[in-house]
C-alpha cells in the first residue's frame, strides 16, 4: 500500500546580527498580534440586536480577519522620535540605538506622489528576509490597525535572491507635533507568496447562467444563517 509522503511546509526566515539577537523587535505572526479594539469587539453587539438587525460585527467577518492575520508584522527595532513640523513638510528623527533607524529619501524620487509636500522618509530593518526558491514577499502597512503617525510604502522584493536588509520608505502623516514610536509597533506587515501563483490571467466576459446560479446561491446561504463562509467557503487555515 502506498504512503502519501508530505513535502515540508515552506518557511520564511527572519535573520539578524548575532550581537542584535534578542535585542531588537522580532518579528511576529499577524495572527499573533491582533490590536485590543478587535480583541475586544464582541461577536454580537447585543445593544443592536434587534428584529431588523442581527446585531454582528466585523468580528464575524472573515475576510477581514484574514486580511488582519494573514503573514508576519515587522516590527520597529528600537524606539524612535519623529519630530513633523510645517504642515509635514519638516520631520526629524531621533533614537538612542547603536543602529540607525532613519534616513531620508530625496523627495525628487517621489515627485508628484499624493503625499507631497510631505518628504519621504526611511525606516532601517535589521532582518535579513530568506524564503525558498520561487517565493517573494509583499510588504505593506499592516491591514486593519489603528493608523500610525507614519505609513510604510508596499512594495514586493524576490526574497529568495536578495538577502540584504529591505528598508521601507514612509511618509510623515501625523498632524505636527512630537512623536514616540516604540519598540516592537508593527511597521509592515509580510506576505510571503509564489511568485508562479502571481502569474494568473484574467479573463473579463458576461458570466455564463451556471455562474449566476452559484452567486446567487453563496450570497442567499450567506445571508440565511449566520457562518456559512466560515463553515462552507473560506478554506482552512
Amino acid at each position: 500500500m502506498l504512503s502519501l509522503i508530505r513535502r515540508p511546509a515552506p518557511v520564511i526566515e527572519f535573520v539578524c546580527q548575532p550581537q542584535d539577537h534578542g535585542v531588537i523587535a522580532e518579528p511576529k505572526p499577524a495572527k499573533s498580534v491582533l490590536p485590543d479594539w478587535f480583541r475586544k469587539l464582541p461577536p454580537v453587539d447585543k445593544e443592536h440586536l434587534t428584529v431588523t438587525n442581527n446585531g454582528l460585527t466585523v468580528k464575524r467577518c472573515m475576510p477581514f480577519f484574514d486580511a488582519m492575520a494573514t503573514g508576519w508584522i515587522l516590527p520597529l527595532a528600537a524606539t524612535v522620535r519623529l519630530d513633523i513640523r510645517d504642515g509635514g513638510r519638516a520631520v526629524e528623527a531621533g533614537w538612542e540605538f547603536d543602529r540607525v533607524m532613519v534616513s531620508n529619501h530625496g523627495a525628487h524620487q517621489v515627485a508628484g506622489n499624493p503625499k507631497e509636500p510631505r518628504p519621504p522618509c526611511k525606516f532601517h530593518n535589521h532582518w535579513s528576509i530568506r524564503t525558498p526558491p520561487g517565493w517573494s514577499c509583499l510588504f505593506l502597512p499592516p491591514l486593519n490597525r489603528p493608523p500610525q503617525p507614519f505609513e510604510c510604502v508596499a512594495g514586493i522584493v524576490d526574497t529568495d535572491t536578495y538577502a540584504a536588509h529591505i528598508h521601507f520608505p514612509f511618509f510623515a502623516t501625523a498632524p505636527d507635533g512630537l512623536y514616540v514610536i516604540e519598540k516592537g509597533t508593527p511597521l509592515v506587515q509580510v506576505i510571503p507568496f509564489r511568485r508562479e501563483e502571481a502569474a494568473i490571467r484574467a479573463k473579463i466576459r458576461p458570466e455564463t447562467a451556471d455562474q449566476a446560479k452559484q452567486r446567487e446561491t453563496a450570497h442567499r446561504n450567506t445571508i440565511a444563517g449566520e457562518g456559512w463562509y466560515r463553515r462552507w467557503a473560506r478554506a482552512a487555515r
